[in-house]
């Protein structure tokens, strides 16, 4: 099945410019974000003790989804991610879904990041910070992909330096105990399954690298080496600041705390880090909502050129080679979203919007040839059950409302078809 994930060739297209490293900071930027200052609390509140193995299920099904997208990556190397894999290997209707799930879940990510940026910023004027910090990156997003990637690369140093004072000084303030820690009466299999599925939401930045297939150098070497480098340190830091603030506050204090990384230090005689750990929440907020522009808006290229969006949105940008209009219409529905919405609710919805996406990305992958550097069957077939298992063991809200967006998704593609037919 041939599709048109490649840009015409009449048209410009985008650049090659990011190596390894770029590539694994802008998988971290997106990962190493917000999540890790904010998920903890409802996941511990799902979870209780069983917080820690919540986190390695999350883990193991994110090293699934990293496996197969990698390898699908470097067969597909263009913009659009599962969207192109979804179309290739199972049929146009499958990548659609996948497009389509990711795209309306992380715009409302997007949303999610920007007001985050501003409760820590500026809490009594949120809303105008958030969208200043859409307006703000989307023009860094258009002035090219190398841009992004260095300011990404800033926000990145910047956070795994805040990140290491917590662990720092949670570990060593005297009021750890590693019997925080242990397994209590209190852990169900429900609970697990739920608080992984809300911590999965942490582990999706990973997308981003091969969502920038066209912008990568190599594609082929660069993304499979790229993608789990990225997975793995940003397992590595959540581990290390989840073991370090429960080992503090027990998984009931952490549960019951808004800012838990800010709790956690002063809980452990360390007063003076909490500022500090505001500002690094900031700007793990802009980073994450940085790199989620930079992928929404090479998903909405990759559907726009194919005409499932308004085609228009597939120009390149013929002096910075990045799709403008693409960025520019998703910075202005994150901006009204970010100014009118309260979205407190919605890493549930991005949660299941982005399982879905991966639950394609698996399934493609179990169609890979062993000439085409198929993985283990067993990883992408986990992948797919850990996917499934994960979305539907969020709460039921999350569950309707991104069963229904992905409906709408499925009846508005089955409308375009039979107009297409009787047309």
């Amino acid at each position: 099945m041939t599709g048109s994930a490649a840009p015409p060739a009449d048209t410009p297209g985008l650049r090659r410019r990011l190596g390894v490293f770029d590539a694994v900071v802008i998988g971290l930027g997106a990962m190493v974000g917000a999540g890790i200052f904010a998920a903890l609390a409802p996941a511990a509140a799902t979870a209780g003790s069983g917080l820690l193995p919540g986190l390695g299920l999350a883990a193991l099904v994110a090293y699934c989804n990293a496996t197969s997208s990698a390898r699908l990556a470097a067969r597909y190397p263009a913009s659009g991610g599962t969207y192109v894999y979804g179309r290739e290997r199972l049929g146009e209707f499958w990548g659609y879904l996948a497009g389509w799930g990711f795209v309306v879940g992380k715009i409302a990510s997007c949303a999610a990041m920007a007001l985050t940026v501003g409760g820590y910023v500026w809490p009594a004027h949120a809303r105008p910070v958030a969208v200043a910090a859409v307006v703000a990156l989307t023009a860094v997003n258009y002035a090219g992909v190398q841009k992004a990637a260095w300011l990404t690369r800033s926000i990145v140093a910047g956070v795994l330096a805040v990140l290491a004072a917590v662990v720092t000084a949670c570990l060593t303030g005297g009021t750890a105990e590693a019997a925080r820690l242990g397994i209590g009466a209190d852990i169900t299999a429900g609970g697990v399954l739920q608080a992984a599925g809300l911590l999965f939401f942490a582990f999706a930045g990973y997308a981003r690298i091969a969502t920038l297939g066209e912008e990568v150098r190599d594609p082929e070497r660069t993304i499979p080496r790229a993608v789990p480098l990225a997975l793995a340190i940003a397992l590595a830091v959540y581990a290390a600041v989840a073991v370090a603030v429960l080992a503090v506050l027990g998984p009931d204090r952490l549960a019951h705390s808004p800012a838990p990384l800010v709790e956690a230090v002063r809980a452990a005689g360390a007063p003076a880090l909490a500022p500090l750990v505001r500002a690094g929440a900031a700007a793990a907020a802009l980073g994450s909502l940085l790199a989620l522009i930079l992928g929404v808006s090479r998903t909405t290229l990759a559907m726009a050129r194919d005409r499932h969006l308004p085609p228009a949105l597939a120009a390149v940008h013929p002096r910075f080679h990045v799709p403008h209009r693409a960025e520019l219409a998703v910075g202005a529905v994150v901006a009204v979203l970010a100014a009118t919405t309260d979205l407190r609710g919605a890493i549930g919805f991005s949660s299941f919007g982005v399982l879905a996406y991966y639950a394609v990305a698996n399934a493609a992958a179990l169609t890979l040839t062993r000439a085409e550097r198929r993985p283990p069957r067993v990883v992408p077939l986990a992948g797919l059950a850990g996917c499934l298992a994960l979305a539907f063991a969020l709460p039921l809200a999350s569950v309707l409302s991104g069963a229904a967006v992905l409906g709408a998704g499925a009846a508005t593609y089955g409308l375009r078809r039979a107009r297409r037919a009787r047309g």
